[in-house]
Order: structure tokens, then C-alpha cells, then sequence
């Protein structure tokens, strides 16, 4: 095959030595609001695993080694963007104002978990967390069409998997915001695993990101391990977009240190030594190595944030289990944009229908 010449960014290495210049917008501040947002994402996920695993929480996707990947996407973004999230995007949708509790309550069963509102309150444009893989692209293109349909200085950011860009939806996405120069980015948070499939097998191009040259996308790998790089990347192509330059696709190379899901287990198709080498490229221990290299952080300051990160975490915890849960018919509710006429009775008919099916059995 040919070699596609794609740039890669990258300003830490595995042990958080700087490998490159370092960004003119670093500071101490900043570098402290990554690393909070990835500790308090990785202390979530062990508590919702562990909610999934006592039957309080439904199938439950980590996001365990790629907390660098949704934050530095997530804090690249200005407010009035909007962001398309696919299922393990976590990380994004917190530091965009979502309370844990509402991630919880959507992986509990309730689609009223994926109604977000800003951190002020008012409702939010971003997207509800999208699980069949690769469809939200084209959702995002549509956002990004109306922006530019009405001169807006807005951005839609949509990520997706590796797996995902053996979809469809994905190039059909991809060649539009293309076509159409849409003010859009496209981030594909390449993990290396679509759920037991590896990366080798999804596509025998040399990279993921050179798939955007064909659809004439300006296209990058970063090193997703590294938040600095995916922040940089991401803010870079975000302006470019509100500039009205088009569409950009980011390809953050990560790894998948958990299962797929809580109902997976990846032991069964996955080599220890393989993930025990990812577990050594890290971004956690990458940027708290950096700071602390630097004198920007250090172990009382780490202990006060776990236990900061402990609190929280329960605080959500707590809210979630209080929160009263919708009947199984419910589900019939998030049918129609607008309830037509007679939908109450309609639903009824539709529920007595079902238990007749079922000999008069209630689904409990």
C-alpha cells in the first residue's frame, strides 16, 4: 500500500518528558483543570462499574485509558458548540456541564438521563448519547449545515470509535462535511479494540486519519495518551472551523485498558502483555508526572483531589438512587417529537395489546 504522509502531535512521552516545543497557552491552571476532570472521570467509571456489577446500573461502557481523548476535546470547545457524542464520551459530556448523576440515570435505564441542560441551567443543543455506532456523523453534519446555513460562528464536534469508521454513516458523514465545507470536526478516539475486533482487522490503511483525504478533509493523528496534543489539535481545528476554513478530522491514538462494556471481557480475546504495555502509556500518570517534574503538583495535593474526586463521585451516587424511576411503558414516550393526538389513549391500547400477548402477565 502506498503511504499516506498524515502529521502527528505529540508534546509528552510516555514518562511526561516534553518531546517538542510546548504550546504557547500552557499554564499551571490549565494543566490543573485537565487533571482534575481525568482523576474525578476515572474515580466515576471504577463507581459505575461496580454499580453495574451490583445490579444498580445497566451495561456500563468504561472509559478507562482514554480520559485524555474526552477532556481535551471537551475543554477545546466554547460554549455555544455543540457537541455529538457516541456512547463512551463521558468525559466530554461532564466537563460540558452534564452532572454524573444524569449519566448515571441514562445507564440506569432512563432516557431522561440524555436531556442535558448548561451549567446555568437552560437547555442544551448537544446531542443525546448515541449507541448505534457511526450514525451520530451524519447527525453532526446536519448541525453543521444549519450553522452554516445561518452564518453562525458555531462548531459541531463529533467523536467516534475506531470501529465505528468501518461504518457507512461514517464515510457517507465524512464526504459531505467534505462537499459541503461544514463547519465541523470530526474526532475518532482510535482505542484499538471494536469490542473484539483489533484495529488490524477494521482497516488496512496505515492510519484512520488518512481516510479524510479522499472526502479533501485536512486530516491529523495525535497522541491520545497526551492531553496536551489532543487539546491543541482540537482547539486548532475547532477555530479553523469557526473561521470558516471546513471541516477537520482528528485521529487520537488510545488504547482500551477496560472491557468493552460490563458485558464484556476482553480477557478472552485480548493478550495480558499487550495491555500491560498500554497500561505504561497512561495519560493520567503521563500529565501527573509532567506537573510534577515541574513543581505544579504533588502528593498532598493528589490526596486532597482523590478524596475530592471520592465525595463527588457519592454525592452523584446518592442523587441517581433518588431519583424515581419511569414505568417500562415509558419507553413508547420518546417515539414522537410532539405526542399526537389522543396519546394517552393510544399508549394504553398499545400496553393492553402487549399484556393480552403475554396472557395477561404484567412485564414485572
Amino acid at each position: 500500500m502506498t503511504h499516506v504522509d498524515i502529521p502527528f502531535l505529540r508534546y509528552l512521552d510516555e514518562g511526561g518528558r516534553p518531546v517538542a516545543t510546548l504550546p504557547t497557552w500552557l499554564d499551571k491552571e490549565l494543566l490543573h483543570t485537565f487533571y482534575r476532570n481525568m482523576v474525578m472521570v476515572r474515580s466515576y467509571d471504577k463507581k459505575a462499574i461496580a454499580l453495574q456489577r451490583t445490579g444498580k446500573l445497566g451495561t456500563f461502557p468504561s472509559h478507562l485509558g482514554a480520559e485524555a481523548v474526552g477532556i481535551g476535546v471537551g475543554l477545546a470547545m466554547q460554549a455555544q458548540d455543540v457537541y455529538v457524542p457516541y456512547y463512551r464520551d463521558m468525559p466530554t459530556l461532564f466537563v460540558r456541564g452534564v452532572p454524573m448523576e444524569k449519566n448515571l440515570q441514562y445507564w440506569g435505564g432512563d432516557e431522561r438521563g440524555s436531556v442535558f441542560n448548561k451549567p446555568d441551567g437552560t437547555p442544551s443543543e448537544d446531542l443525546p448519547i448515541c449507541v448505534p455506532i457511526a450514525t451520530q456523523v451524519t447527525h453532526a453534519c446536519g448541525v453543521a449545515a444549519a450553522f452554516k446555513l445561518r452564518q453562525q460562528a458555531r462548531v459541531a464536534v463529533v467523536t467516534i470509535g475506531d470501529g465505528g469508521t468501518s461504518k457507512g454513516d461514517f464515510l457517507e458523514g465524512l464526504n459531505c462535511a467534505g462537499v459541503w465545507h461544514l463547519p465541523m470536526v470530526m474526532v475518532i478516539n482510535n482505542n484499538q479494540w471494536a469490542i473484539s475486533v483489533p484495529r488490524k482487522l477494521q482497516s488496512s490503511a496505515p492510519t484512520l486519519a488518512q481516510k479524510g483525504i479522499g472526502a479533501g478533509v485536512p486530516s491529523i493523528q495525535v497522541d491520545g495518551n497526551d492531553v496536551l496534543a489532543v487539546y491543541d489539535a482540537t482547539l486548532t481545528a475547532v477555530e479553523r472551523a469557526r473561521a470558516g476554513k471546513g471541516p477537520t478530522l482528528i485521529e487520537a491514538i488510545s488504547y482500551r485498558l477496560g472491557d468493552h462494556t460490563t458485558a464484556d471481557d476482553a480477557t478472552r480475546y485480548r493478550d495480558a502483555a499487550e495491555v500491560e504495555a498500554a497500561w505504561a502509556k497512561e495519560p493520567v500518570k503521563r500529565l501527573r508526572q509532567f506537573m510534577v517534574e515541574r513543581g505544579w503538583w504533588d502528593e498532598s495535593r493528589e490526596q486532597t483531589l482523590l478524596s475530592e474526586a471520592a465525595s463527588q463521585v457519592e454525592q452523584a451516587v446518592a442523587a441517581y438512587e433518588a431519583m424515581t424511576a419511569q414505568p417500562p411503558e415509558s419507553l413508547i414516550d420518546y417515539q414522537f417529537a410532539e405526542l399526537p393526538r389522543d396519546y394517552l389513549g393510544q399508549r394504553q391500547r398499545i400496553i393492553d395489546k402487549a399484556m393480552a400477548g403475554q396472557g395477561g402477565r404484567s412485564y414485572e
